[in-house]
């Protein structure tokens, strides 16, 4: 099975890009869907942030408040680090076992969806990497416009994520999300026939 990895920044346009590939037909996993259920009542991984960030971070209902802690991870350095380190084994051990379970039903190509992935080092564990770019005034509107952050957060958010530009020098293939949607359509059509023919070889 070809393992791909998708990445950019926030607001760059990945879920858009993604959303592409399901509609070729082909799987994609998003990690932070993943971390979403990781953090859900009850899991370790609720339970790691209770102990850790205190309870000033979820809800009378016991819900994670994930804007707060964003807000509050975002503009300390230490803090995210430490969010990564308390959430990153359960996120790998799930996608792992979903990987697996796609590779036993016979999927011949699966993409994972990973803001952090140069951040964290992930990129050696896939065959082929995608970068989403786009401009860093186009997110930090986009972001405003979208989350009503504080330019802050956004820039902490920015910041943490780290450069695109070099992300996309690291990518074996970059889809430029700047123009139209139209233009990165075209732009991820060409992708999945390269990747595909990639999978005819290895056949």
């Amino acid at each position: 099975m070809l393992k791909v990895a998708l990445t950019g920044g926030i607001a760059s346009g990945k879920s858009t890009v993604a959303d592409m590939l399901r509609q070729a037909g082909i799987p994609v996993l998003d990690s932070d869907d993943i971390a979403r259920q990781a953090v859900a009542p009850g899991r370790p991984g609720w339970q790691a942030l209770r102990e850790n960030f205190g309870e000033g971070f979820f809800r009378p209902d016991g819900s994670l408040d994930r804007q707060a802690l964003a807000r509050h991870v975002f503009t300390r350095p230490e803090a995210r680090r430490q969010l990564n380190r308390l959430l990153h084994p359960w996120i790998t051990q799930e996608l792992e076992h979903r990987l697996a379970q796609l590779e036993s039903a016979g999927e011949p190509l699966v993409v994972v969806e990973i803001p952090l992935l140069f951040e964290l080092g992930l990129e050696k564990l896939y065959d082929y990497v995608i970068v989403v770019y786009t401009n860093q005034e186009s997110q930090q509107q986009r972001l405003a416009r979208r989350d009503a952050r504080t330019m802050a957060e956004i820039e902490g958010i920015l910041a943490a994520q780290g450069s695109l530009a070099e992300k996309a020098a690291r990518a074996d293939f970059v889809v430029d999300n700047s123009g139209s949607v139209a233009a990165s359509r075209q732009q991820v059509k060409k992708i999945i026939a390269a990747l595909r023919k990639q999978l005819d070889k290895k056949a």
